[in-house]
């Protein structure tokens, strides 16, 4: 069965799920360690610690950052909307609030062959158990749900079908109860029998919103099944228009409900259905009966559901549209070509475009696709002769590599970014890709770059070596030779030690030191014996304008100098360890700091890439370009580069606000410093600026944004949440009378003082305090009652 994967409930990119993609999802660390912060907060809430509203909370953000499956389908185009379903075949069904998930599983798994199921798993509030199963012939989604609470005897299920474009939150290997080899296996649907079909008295409803979920054998396509008293889409009963200038009011509801955290469920349903009206009240002439044409019961009795929908209509629409409904519609922009898009006017109503999808669109798209930015097909004349030999697979990540290399060639040459410091071209790339990927494709490339600074290097090498042999030869002797003058080494050894790279640095006369290194934690050679951090340290500082370091040593042969770094370098190490090397420092600089690529992931059985020849010919058409930037001196003026930069800060502030990404937002900043700086690279290098660079230079900061925020977007939105709960946490004592009912017992302080871990002996006398100071009065047989 074919059903989909996604980054998270928030993105509506979804691609076919493999087994692959599935394990490697379920054994990471990071559902892992979501699913053990939503426990944790579970637990607080037991204890008293948190309130109801605080863990629903807590609870709803953290599942946000989980990866989701769509098991009702795949979807065109890679994006989970009901329009672009391709139906699986299989249904979800959930069974919320129960006390012991494992044992109602133990309860059903004898049965889990004839109920077709194939996946069993505990949810991530550890308070539910939800099943995968195949659907019975000729029953949609919601016919199908009804026919599984029979066979369960569930009559207190969610009436609320689900939706082709419905989610669910996957969870750690430790949760899944039964995963079915036939989960990835296409299979006959059975044909139910008569008495398996849902009886006129069950439950089978449907909504609106699910016109078109019928399966391509369902019985009668035209006929849905409504709650009492409802009306079909496009039906004769139905009063107000089922569609917002061309796009379906739907999906609209369900890109609404996906900026609350998801549909609502029991215990939150009230209040979510309040704010899903409240959004889309705006596009529905704030009326409550159009609103009810759209917005499902979610399990509300009816007069509730009503009246919740009524007093959103209340305020009328003095206040303007909301963020979240404006959030839903950069969700549903098309992800490319000349397709209906939307936008909103200064008053904030939507209007509709047909055209193509402008900058800030694309980057709303690339920020959360599962792949990255494609690069563009026309390319500065420079990148393109460099990636000339390069297989396609390989391209991206070599026009990302290429530029420290590049800037290391500039010499005493400044670029004014628009806050007015000037910056060097301080350029660092981290390449990281899986195993076997093909990392070593930057390798020839830079060596090609660097071939004239090699070069110079070797003259400077070899003088060094003859003083050094002079030295050893005369040992005490007073009339050995000084150090050689002028020993400007650019190319460092990727292990070189804290005391060596500073005596480099300081001998290179502010030049760049430049090194490449095959795994990034070979980096920590330049920590030596110093503080920790040291090699973080310098990776921040190398980047930063105006910086100072270096040390002071007392022995005479010690090395005491004071440098700015210059130190341009590449580094390539696997997914999984780059991960692993930053996750100490995710919100102290380095990532923002570093420029990203990445190797897509070959399919097994693929040809190998075959690498063209690099010649004579390729050096000659490359050596005038590193003949400008050896040229360039002083302060370089580019008015495209810094109008460009200033519109790429635009647009990335425009997709911070309307995502509300604040990871995202502080990611930004740097990233289009390291796009401008790259931009003057190329400006230099050609003399001039070339109309290819525009579009280059925007994409290679889309590429990086995608990687920062694939690779570590997740971990930083974690540790700042850490951060902020520590701050929160930090506050005064709490008046244990506010978790106790006005009339308690003693009995029920021990329980709180247990759960609040509190001292026994305690409760005694804590209570005679609150008598004392009038806080409780007692009334008989240790009870006691709050004095308002």
């Amino acid at each position: 069965m074919k059903f989909g994967i996604g980054n998270n409930v928030k993105s509506r990119v979804v691609r076919t799920c493999t087994p692959e993609l599935f394990h490697q999802a379920v054994d990471s660390r990071k559902v892992a360690r979501v699913c053990a912060e939503i426990a944790d907060a579970r637990e607080m809430y037991l204890r008293g610690e948190l309130t109801k509203e605080e863990f629903e909370t807590k609870k709803a953000e953290l599942k946000k950052r989980l990866p989701i499956l769509t098991p009702h389908a795949t979807f065109r185009n890679e994006r989970r909307l009901n329009a672009e379903a391709i139906p699986s075949g299989m249904s979800m069904y959930d069974l919320d609030h129960i006390p012991n998930p494992q044992e109602r599983w133990a309860e059903i798994a004898p049965r889990k062959e004839e109920l077709g199921i194939v996946l069993a798993h505990i949810t991530p509030s550890t308070e539910g158990l939800r099943l995968f199963f195949i659907m019975p012939q000729g029953m949609n989604l919601g016919e199908a749900q009804a026919w599984m609470a029979k066979q369960l005897g569930d009559t207190t299920y969610d009436v609320c079908v689900k939706d082709y474009a419905r989610s669910s939150f996957l969870v750690p290997r430790e949760y899944m109860l039964y995963v079915s080899d036939k989960l990835f296996e296409e299979v006959e649907r059975p044909v139910p029998t008569p008495t398996t079909l849902p009886t006129p008295t069950t439950p089978s409803f449907r909504h609106p919103s699910f016109q078109n979920e019928g399966n391509s054998d369902s019985a009668d396509k035209s006929i849905l099944l409504l709650r009492e008293g409802g009306v079909p889409e496009g039906g004769g009963g139905r009063k107000h228009p089922t569609h917002y200038k061309g796009v379906p009011y739907t999906e609209i509801l369900h890109a609404i409900a996906e900026e609350l955290g998801g549909e609502p469920e029991e215990g939150e349903r009230n209040a979510k259905v309040l704010r899903m009206a409240s959004s889309l009240r705006h596009i529905c002439d704030n009326n409550a009966e159009w609103l009810m044409e759209i917005i499902p019961t979610y399990g509300l009795p009816e007069e509730e559901w009503k009246k919740t929908i009524q007093n959103a209509c209340k305020d009328g629409l003095k206040y303007g549209t909301t963020k979240v409904l404006q959030n839903a519609f950069a969700k549903l922009l098309p992800y490319g070509q000349s397709k209906t898009s939307y936008i909103f006017d200064n008053q904030g109503m939507v209007k509709i475009k047909n055209e193509k999808l402008n900058d800030e669109e694309s980057l709303i798209a690339n920020h959360s696709s599962l792949t990255p930015p494609k690069m563009p097909t026309k390319l500065p004349p420079l990148i393109e002769l460099l990636l000339s030999r390069t297989p396609d697979i390989y391209k991206p990540a070599v026009a990302h590599a290429v530029f420290p290399a590049l800037g290391v060639h500039l010499h005493n040459t400044t670029f004014r970014y628009i806050d007015n410091v000037r910056h060097e071209a301080t350029l660092m790339n981290v390449l990281m890709a899986p195993t076997g990927a093909g990392k070593n494709c930057i390798t020839e490339p830079i060596n090609r770059i660097m071939a004239d600074i090699r070069e110079r290097d070797e003259e400077n090498l070899a003088r060094e070596k003859a003083w050094k042999d002079e030295v050893n030869r005369k040992g005490a002797n007073k009339d050995k030779q000084k150090r050689p003058e002028g020993l400007v080494i650019q190319e460092i050894d990727a292990d070189m030690t804290n005391p060596a790279f500073v005596m480099r640095m300081a001998e290179a006369n502010g030049h760049f030191l430049y090194t490449r290194l095959n795994e990034i934690d070979q980096f920590n050679a330049l920590k030596g014996n110093g503080k920790a951090g040291q090699h973080f340290q310098i990776m921040c500082l190398a980047f930063d304008p105006n910086n100072r370091y270096g040390q002071t040593r007392v022995g005479t042969q010690s090395v005491t100098e004071k440098v700015t770094i210059r130190f341009n370098w590449n580094a390539s190490t696997t997914i999984d360890k780059g991960v692993k090397y930053f996750n100490g420092v995710l919100t102290d600089g380095p990532i923002s700091r570093i420029n990203f690529c990445t190797i897509p992931e070959r399919e097994i059985g693929a040809e190998m890439p075959i690498y063209g020849t690099y010649d004579e010919a390729f050096d000659e058409q490359l050596a005038p370009y590193i003949e400008r930037l050896v040229a360039a001196n002083g302060l370089v003026d580019c008015p495209e580069a810094y109008a460009l930069a200033k519109r790429l800060r635009d647009e990335s502030a425009e997709v911070a606000i309307k995502s509300q990404d604040r990871t995202y937002e502080n990611l930004s900043f740097r990233a289009n410093v390291i796009a401008y700086l790259k931009a003057c690279v190329l400006h230099v290098a050609h003399g001039g600026w070339d109309e290819s660079f525009d579009e280059f230079i925007r994409w290679s900061k889309e590429y990086d944004l995608w990687c920062k925020m694939h690779f570590f977007g997740a971990a930083i939105e974690a540790e700042e949440e850490r951060g902020r709960a520590k701050r929160s946490n930090s506050r005064g004592p709490q008046n244990n009378l506010d978790f106790l009912t006005e009339e308690f017992g003693i009995e029920q302080v021990r329980e709180l003082y247990a759960r609040l871990r509190k001292e026994p002996r305690l409760v005694k006398e804590s209570i005679r305090n609150w008598v004392r100071r009038g806080y409780v009065i007692e009334v008989g047989n240790n009870r006691y009652r709050r004095v308002k």
